[in-house]
C-alpha cells in the first residue's frame, strides 16, 4: 500500500496539483464521516474548503505533507502560504494530510498562529497536536471562546398601548413615502 502511495506522488510533481489532490481526499474523508463540504468559487481566498451546515460554518485550510523531519522521525507541516504566514483570521482549522501514513490531523487556527511550520507524528513525548489526529469531531462543534455583545435603543410607548399595534410604519425609515394626514408625500 505505501508503495503505490509513492508511486502516486511522484507522479504529481507540481504543488498545485498535489493540493488539489488533497482538497479533494479531504472532501471524501469529510463525507465518510458525515460531514457537508463546499468548494469557494475561485483560488483567490485563504482557507480552501467551507464545512458545516446552516448556522455553524467553519473555513478550512488543507495540506498535503510528504517531507519527513530531518531525524526521519514525523514530517514537517508548513504553516505559510508562499513563504508568509496567514493572518489570524485567515481560516478557522488547518486539515494536514501525511500522505505516506494516510491520516489527517484537524487543528484549529490558533494553535499555529505565529509558526511558520509544525511538526506531526514525532512521536516524542512533547509532541502538542497528537490530539488533534484525526480530530474531525472538532468541525462539528461550533468553536465560541468569546462574548456575544448586543446592543438595543428603547423607544417609548405611544399613548393607550405598548407603542407596537398603533404603529403604521408613518416613520418607517425604510420607506420613500411618509404619510401625513393619511395622504402620501411626494419626494
Amino acid at each position: 500500500m505505501k508503495k503505490l502511495k509513492k508511486l502516486k506522488m511522484s507522479k504529481m510533481k507540481d504543488k498545485k496539483v498535489r493540493g488539489e489532490w488533497a482538497e479533494m481526499k479531504f472532501m471524501t474523508s469529510a463525507v465518510e464521516h458525515g460531514l457537508c463540504v463546499s468548494k469557494p468559487w475561485g483560488d483567490s481566498n485563504s482557507y480552501d474548503l467551507v464545512v458545516g451546515r446552516p448556522g455553524h460554518f467553519v473555513a478550512v485550510q488543507v495540506k498535503c505533507i510528504v517531507f519527513n523531519t530531518a531525524n526521519g522521525v514525523g514530517y514537517i507541516c508548513s504553516t505559510c502560504s508562499s513563504h508568509k504566514q496567514y493572518r489570524p483570521g485567515s481560516f478557522d482549522f488547518l486539515a494536514a494530510y501525511l500522505v505516506c501514513e494516510d491520516v489527517w490531523y484537524i487543528i484549529p487556527e490558533k494553535e499555529i498562529w505565529g509558526k511558520w511550520a509544525i511538526s506531526l507524528r514525532t512521536e516524542c513525548a512533547e509532541s502538542r497536536y497528537e490530539k488533534y489526529l484525526e480530530a474531525w469531531h472538532l468541525l462539528r462543534e461550533p468553536e465560541f471562546d468569546g462574548d456575544i455583545q448586543a446592543c438595543a435603543e428603547e423607544f417609548p410607548a405611544a399613548p393607550g398601548g405598548d407603542g407596537w399595534n398603533e404603529w403604521d410604519g408613518a416613520h418607517d425609515p425604510f420607506t420613500t413615502e411618509t404619510q401625513s394626514h393619511g395622504e402620501p408625500l411626494q419626494i
